[in-house]
């Protein structure tokens, strides 16, 4: 069976008859440009600037030379712009970064830098706008800079939060049919990052593309407000919702089934030893507008779609399904009670686990190598069982993990495999 196959098997809780692969296919199952250099010089393919494939996290396009190396079954479709508010695609030019690799970025991709040497980067590209994000001079991936304004509790719009969502115009559809397109005939399994569904992703909420953010954009303001301001973030959740709906309908009747899954949501809800909210809090404020979403695309389509979520999430797994979603990422094995064997056990009829193959805070940048090759043997065989599982790393592969540990992986998987 090719990729594509596998792939649906996988997401149907069929048994494959391997592992099924994604490294790179969406923000959050991706790799960072530093370590896609190199693993490039380890398995001896030419050296080149690596594209910048998603600016914020500096994660780089894995290609296809290392594609076919490593294997990987999942190609995803990108939006035509970034998290900054500028074409992301080609031409292209060379930008030299603060570790001094160099990088293929699009052309609006404009930077400055402050008295420190941070690197700075403006809404748009434009650098008469107060920057959005900064990157430490040595640092590998930006953080957003909140520009909020002052709240006028009396006077808050639900308009104001709903700037960057809007319906999709004519080309930007045509732009969606041409990358679907040429994902779904490479014949490997695709995934598409649509936008606009996200409701509360905190890294969306500081509104880095926009030039002058109204609204709540303080991410702390923003989790105080789901607690002091529910009503009012329901209003939002309601608008974007309606938007979200009608951008679907539009996006299915131009691309049909071509894609086999969807990102939905990378709002989390977990941290390292619990959730951010109550399972009934969850259920009374996102659960209803996630539900819509989902059935919408159950009813009409036959995407699965996927529900990101770092964290100590276990406690929100019936909910997740509750609300429709296929699958669950990154599955963060090592944080509070997300134990592979209960998580496969307990959930592993009803999610798909993409992710949890291997752990990222601790094993894969600190580990040996054979430490790596025993993690990832033992995961694979836990999530494997009756289908269900796509490998992937907990969250994206970050800068400076040790080459021979990335590889010690891969050949982990390979060997899992039989070959």
């Amino acid at each position: 069976m090719n990729s594509k196959e596998q792939f649906l098997k996988t997401l149907n809780h069929r048994q494959t008859d391997r592992v099924v692969i994604d490294l790179g296919s969406t923000a959050v199952t991706g790799i960072h440009v530093q370590t896609i250099s190199n693993l490039r010089r380890y398995y001896g393919l030419q050296r080149k600037p690596i594209r910048v494939i998603e600016p914020f996290q500096m994660l780089g396009e894995v290609g296809w030379e290392l594609i076919d190396s490593i294997g990987i079954d999942v190609i995803g479709a990108w939006g035509e712009n970034n998290m900054f508010g500028f074409y992301n695609h080609g031409p292209f030019k060379e930008w030299k970064t603060p570790w001094g690799q160099r990088v293929m970025v699009p052309m609006n991709f404009q930077v400055t830098c402050d008295a420190n040497g941070d690197v700075l980067m403006h809404p748009e590209g434009d650098n008469s706008i107060a920057p959005s994000a900064r990157m430490p001079k040595t640092g590998y991936f930006f953080d957003a800079i909140i520009r909020q304004d002052p709240l006028d509790e009396e006077n808050l719009r639900v308009e104001d939060n709903l700037e960057e969502f809007g319906l999709l115009s004519d080309r930007e559809l045509e732009h969606w049919r041409i990358e679907v397109d040429k994902a779904y005939f490479s014949g490997k399994g695709v995934i598409a990052s649509f936008g606009g569904t996200a409701l509360g992703d905190i890294a969306l909420v500081p509104g880095m593309q926009l030039r002058h953010p109204k609204g709540i954009r303080d991410i702390a303001e923003w989790y105080m407000s789901t607690i002091s301001r529910p009503d009012f973030i329901q209003k939002i959740f309601e608008k974007q919702v309606e938007i979200a709906i009608e951008n679907l309908k539009r996006i299915f009747a131009t691309v049909g089934n071509k894609i086999h899954a969807i990102f939905i949501c990378g709002t989390d809800f977990g941290t390292q030893n619990s959730t951010f909210c109550s399972p009934e809090q969850f259920d009374e404020m996102w659960l209803p507008w996630y539900k819509i979403m989902n059935d919408w695309i159950h009813q009409h389509t036959q995407w699965k779609t996927f529900k990101h979520s770092c964290g100590a999430v276990l406690p929100l797994l019936d909910s997740f399904i509750r609300a429709g979603f296929d699958i669950i990422n990154p599955v963060q094995i090592n944080a509070a009670g997300m134990d592979p064997k209960v998580l496969k056990e307990k959930y592993g009829n009803n999610l798909v686990f993409w992710g949890g193959g291997i752990d990222t805070q601790k094993t894969l940048p600190f580990a040996t190598p054979e430490e790596v090759r025993e993690h990832v043997l033992q995961n694979c065989e836990i999530f494997t069982k009756n289908g269900g599982f796509v490998f992937n790393t907990v969250h994206n592969i970050q800068a400076n993990v040790p080459v021979q540990n990335v590889v010690a992986m891969l050949e982990a998987i390979q060997e899992f495999n039989g070959k």
